[in-house]
């Protein structure tokens, strides 16, 4: 079943200062977890953020800072056992496009939290990581495994829009060169 932005939010999990630069290959996450939000917010999709324990990890990178409409403070690994994680979703939303990290640890205890939930999940790979790339890998295949779907961010982006007629196909198109 293909993605669709009408009903979808982007969840994007503590890509925060003092986390990112430790990340295997961060500057990619963070550059495709941009392009993810950058493209929601040409579709009108909500972009939501955690931050893991802000005052040790900091807040979300500049790179990301602005997409955001609301942002969860957190201490739980799993967002959605987190206190105000309910509030956090946009009533009617249908689908959950989840990156950030650590893929192995925040991630992949959201994933699992939310797949018994009413919300389709869906992870991008392309825009998650860990401190070590077989961490990330496992966390991957078992978010697969329990039931996630699996994509990257240039499937998502290209599953919203549907058709290359639509008024802003190239708008998201430009994000992808």
């Amino acid at each position: 079943m293909l993605l669709t932005a009408k009903g979808a939010a982007v969840l994007l999990i503590d890509l925060q200062e003092r986390l990112v630069p430790a990340i295997h290959d961060g500057d990619v996450m963070v550059a495709r977890s941009a392009r993810l939000a950058e493209a929601a917010a040409l579709l009108d999709v909500p972009v939501l953020a955690t931050e893991q324990y802000p005052k040790g990890l900091g807040r979300t990178v500049s790179a990301l800072a602005a997409y955001p409409s609301a942002t969860l403070e957190k201490t739980a690994f799993s967002a959605s056992t987190a206190p105000g994680f309910d509030g956090l979703i946009p009533a009617g939303t249908r689908e959950i496009i989840i990156a950030g990290c650590e893929a192995h640890v925040c991630v992949m205890q959201t994933v699992l939290g939310l797949l018994g939930s009413r919300l389709r999940v869906i992870l991008a790979a392309d825009a998650t990581g860990s401190r070590d790339p077989a961490d990330k890998a496992l966390a991957v295949e078992r978010a697969r495994q329990h039931g996630a779907e699996v994509v990257s961010t240039e499937m998502v982006l290209f599953e919203w829009l549907r058709d290359a007629s639509h008024p802003a196909f190239r708008s998201v198109q430009k994000l992808l060169k």
